[in-house]
């Protein structure tokens, strides 16, 4: 049972309501700074890391989580009868779940006016170890990074009488290891771009060190050719327009080579300001025509070649209406 939370959040996104439906089922709140602020002028009752711990923040804030009992209370093991002891010895109570989202070191340095100071100074230190020791020991923690999870775990924790299964506790920590590598990547990327002069304004856009980063969409039903496997990723920040952001709506598993086919047919017949139809098959268009109706535009498309069409990809630019279909 969720008996004391962390919660330290820079994006403060439902995190009120959140920490609220907590302390309403009998959890104890800890907190830091303006979150700890916001939840105590709204009436949540939350208690200071800096008072939990008996060590006052310092160095302007570097230095606020980085202590024993914050991290014992984490990374303890329950099942471990020598955790446990250790933890009553040393007077260090369990922290149950870690609630934390890091400093906005991307959206800080995507100003134009950003110094290599304010990147510094975005860098967070406690809030990824916080969150990879809750990941560690997921087992007995509850970690959350991602707003879009409150709703989620709260259900469950209600559903569970305080308690969340394995398997969710399991997905979070994913979730939380995905996020740290992301972060960590970010801040190698815009370090190793930097000249010798270190200045923002002047930085490589070919980082000597590159970190990328890629979410699986699905798995194909074949690679390039039926005896090989694939998988389709797209980046973490997909671009609006693209192939990767699609949705499909039936038909069985896709293929490498649909994949390539669609993106081709995508990028050609979204050129058009007319409405247009685009078929390719195997990497070759085997159509491309513009009509008065989407109708038109197939049919004028498919008289190209309708032979090679034979299981290609056909793409439009515009609402496929039922006449068309």
């Amino acid at each position: 049972m969720i008996k004391q939370a962390l919660i330290s959040v820079s994006d403060k996104t439902g995190v009120l309501d959140f920490a609220r439906t907590l302390s309403a089922m009998g959890v104890n709140i800890l907190s830091t700074g303006g979150t700890a602020k916001l939840l105590a002028d709204n009436g949540v009752k939350v208690t200071e890391v800096a008072d939990y711990t008996g060590f006052p923040e310092m160095l302007d804030g570097r230095v606020k989580t980085l202590h024993p009992k914050v991290h014992g209370g984490i990374l303890a093991r329950r099942d471990f009868p020598e955790h446990v002891a250790a933890l009553a010895q040393h007077a260090i109570p369990t922290i149950d779940m870690v609630v934390v989202n890091l400093y906005p070191f991307q959206q800080t340095i995507a100003k134009e006016q950003c110094t290599l100071e304010d990147a510094i100074e975005n860098i967070d230190i406690g809030g990824p170890a916080m969150l990879r020791s809750a990941a560690k020991n997921h087992k007995d923690v509850i970690v959350i990074c991602d707003p879009s999870d409150y709703a989620r775990v709260l259900a469950e924790l209600k559903a569970g009488n305080g308690e969340a299964t394995y398997e969710t506790k399991f997905a979070l920590a994913k979730k939380v290891f995905a996020h740290t590598a992301q972060y960590d990547g970010a801040i190698t990327n815009y370090f190793t771009s930097l000249g010798q002069d270190k200045q923002h304004a002047s930085r490589s856009a070919y980082p000597a060190t590159l970190n990328l980063h890629f979410e699986k969409m699905q798995e194909m039903r074949y690679g390039e050719n039926p005896h090989q496997s694939a998988a389709f990723y797209r980046d973490t920040k997909a671009i609006a327009g693209a192939l990767a952001n699609y949705t499909q709506l039936q038909g069985k598993e896709l293929s490498y080579n649909n994949i390539g086919d669609a993106d081709a047919a995508w990028e050609c017949v979204k050129t058009f300001g007319e409405t247009a139809c685009v078929i390719v098959k195997h990497a070759n268009p085997c159509g491309v025509a513009i009509g008065a109706s989407a109708l038109e535009a197939y049919s004028k498309a498919l008289q190209t070649d309708p032979t090679s069409a034979f299981g290609g990809i056909i793409a439009f630019n515009c609402e496929l209406d039922g006449n068309a279909a």
